[in-house]
């Protein structure tokens, strides 16, 4: 099973520049360990050092937040897309 994870640019430099990521995974929470795995200093600026996804980092499931779900437990099925984005604030 083949999921997609969709990266703004913000996040690239921390994965050698891929807009996308292809997985395998049947949750979030295998994606993002699949992302710790293969690409350690991305998790580390998505998630915190209990596993938790940041607070200023939103992850979506197609078009859901993952926290209108099952949150990290959110189940994927092939063809699935992942988006993460960093929130966006001004002043």
């Amino acid at each position: 099973m083949t999921i997609s994870v969709h990266l703004p640019s913000v996040l690239r430099g921390r994965c050698a520049g891929a807009a996308e990521l292809a997985l395998s995974a049947a949750s979030v929470r295998a994606a993002l360990a699949e992302i710790e795995r293969s690409h350690p200093e991305l998790y580390q600026s998505v998630c915190d050092e209990t596993g938790a996804v940041r607070r200023h980092i939103n992850v979506f499931v197609n078009n859901t937040h993952m926290r209108e779900r099952d949150g990290l437990d959110t189940a994927l099925v092939s063809g699935d897309v992942i988006t993460i984005l960093p929130a966006v604030s001004g002043g």
